[in-house]
């Protein structure tokens, strides 16, 4: 198991749960993992050797990057190494570097932005003539991070430095990119979660992201599924979901999306990341679909059949990151009657006490709740006045 964090810790109680003996690694000290694992390697999970040398010494059968980008690959090339199961560690380099992403996607005949590529030491003037090459508006983000860390929307080269800045604290690669705002014409980013089965995709949970300034914010605040998309966008879209898929080989495992519609109803792919989802989706696709998909990423990871069988979901079903606009310490978070009786799961990262800071990005959400709706009316109407329901209360 690489990764012993707090969204991380079911994926290793899951595998306890099938019989498993766990062997984790995380390098923080202080990761929640060390206390569910059967065992506990504090090393980097990027660092491949120290991977493959752990992985031969306690003798594994199977290597679950769970919910984790930069663990994807050392996973997939230590598997390949070592013949145990993956999916093709060059398919996951493409994934996990948004730059060969785009590159890939263009010469594979996918539609995706222009784009450009710079390191942070760029003297300014030239990443300011490269981005004139661009049509604006524009987003600057780090090639391999997830969960829109260090992300910027530029209207112009006015604030290039500081979305530079932004950016830098997140890339390990310390390679930027610039690419061109998808206009579109349908308004939400797709998100969610995919799940493949011997090459092909068994199950399509793809979730209208929630987010602030009516859809526009840059970070995401949860997933509403269904999504409000019609039967001929859904069908184009899953088209092109299986075909990228079958263009990677990829062959097993959940995959995380972000995808935009563009004017012509052409999908774009943002991001198709050869790991489960951040935030909890895995727990959302499988009350939707009536599945486990913890459990199906476990046996894909040792090889074996997910037999997975979802079923068509009746109910909507959605999720809130719980966050706050400035730095505190935590207290509590009230809930209005209304909102209560929607509410299934709550899922704190904070207990009262602790420390939180301002929120630009998914490592400093306070946690997670899950909602049922009867339908989509009242699941839109509940994230329109969501403000109205759920407060953060800081001391």
């Amino acid at each position: 198991m690489l990764g012993g964090s707090a969204q991380q810790v079911p994926a290793i109680e899951k595998a306890k749960e099938m019989g498993y003996y766990t062997v984790l690694i995380d390098y923080l000290p202080d990761n929640p993992g060390q206390y569910v694992a059967d065992k506990w390697y504090q090393a980097s999970t990027t660092d491949v050797e120290a991977v493959a040398d752990i992985a031969v010494k306690e003798g594994v059968s199977g290597i679950l990057p769970y919910a984790s980008d930069p663990a994807a690959l050392p996973a997939a090339i230590v598997c390949e190494r070592l013949g145990l199961p993956a999916n093709p560690a060059k398919s996951v380099e493409v994934l996990g570097i948004k730059h060969k992403f785009r590159e890939y996607l263009r010469n594979n005949g996918f539609p995706s932005p222009k784009a450009v590529t710079f390191s942070p030491d760029t003297p300014i003037e030239e990443v300011i003539n490269k981005i004139e090459t661009l049509h604006f508006p524009i987003i600057v983000k780090p090639t391999d991070s997830s969960g829109s860390k260090g992300v910027s929307f530029l209207t112009d080269t006015e604030g290039i430095e500081n979305a530079i800045g932004f950016a830098i604290p997140y890339s390990r690669n310390k390679i930027l990119i610039a690419e061109e705002y998808i206009e579109r014409k349908y308004p939400y980013v797709i998100g969610g979660d995919i799940f493949i089965d011997d090459g092909k995709v068994v199950v399509y949970g793809d979730t209208d992201t929630f987010r602030h300034n009516n859809g526009q914010g840059l970070i995401p605040l949860g997933e509403c599924f269904p999504n409000h998309l019609n039967t001929e966008q859904r069908a184009r879209l899953h088209a092109e979901i299986q075909r990228l898929v079958t263009a990677l080989d990829l062959k097993a495992g959940q995959m995380n999306i972000e995808l935009l519609m563009d004017k012509d109803d052409n999908p774009h792919f943002l991001e198709l990341g050869p790991r489960a989802g951040g935030n909890m989706i895995p727990f959302q696709i499988s009350d939707a679909f009536g599945v486990d998909l913890i459990a199906a990423n476990v046996n894909a990871a040792m090889g074996l059949p997910t037999n997975l069988d979802p079923v068509t979901p009746e109910e909507c079903f959605a999720t809130y990151v719980l966050h706050s606009h400035q730095d505190g310490t935590f207290r509590e978070v009230k809930y209005s009657d209304e909102i209560e009786q929607y509410i299934y799961r709550k899922f704190y990262y904070k207990h009262p006490g602790d420390v939180v800071e301002e929120f630009d990005g998914a490592g400093k959400a306070i946690g997670i709740v899950f909602l049922k709706y009867p339908d989509i009316a009242t699941m839109d109407r509940m994230c329109d006045e969501i403000d109205d329901h759920v407060k953060v209360i800081l001391e």
